[in-house]
């Protein structure tokens, strides 16, 4: 579970002392209920196979951001099929292979 900074907690505070209140417009807030709805829909149901370390890798990832590894699935999915899903320029640390990220083992 991901801890709770200084920060947060004071927001938390904040939110359960009734101390904050909405900036949205009304018509944003149709929006946003609008594009829940859409989005929280799930009207058919998916088999894919995965390898285990990509399923372990995401159940991680999924465990980090504290939701479901099948919602973090879904989500990606949406964003990519919606053009949100941000290519992001290959770091120092992934550009190894992912064999030699994932063991520790090196062939001699």
């Amino acid at each position: 579970m991901p801890t709770i900074d200084k920060s947060e907690q004071d927001i938390l505070a904040a939110y359960d002392k009734g101390q904050l209140k909405s900036v949205a417009t009304k018509g944003e807030l149709a929006k946003f209920k609008a594009a829940a709805r859409a989005t929280a829909i799930k009207d058919r149901r998916v088999n894919i196979r995965l390898s285990s370390i990509d399923l372990s890798d995401i159940q991680v990832k999924a465990l980090e951001e504290g939701i479901p590894y099948q919602t973090l699935i879904a989500s990606v999915l949406h964003k990519y099929v919606t053009g949100r899903l941000a290519e992001q320029p290959p770091s120092a640390k992934s550009r190894a292979p992912s064999s030699a990220k994932r063991s520790s083992a090196q062939p001699s």
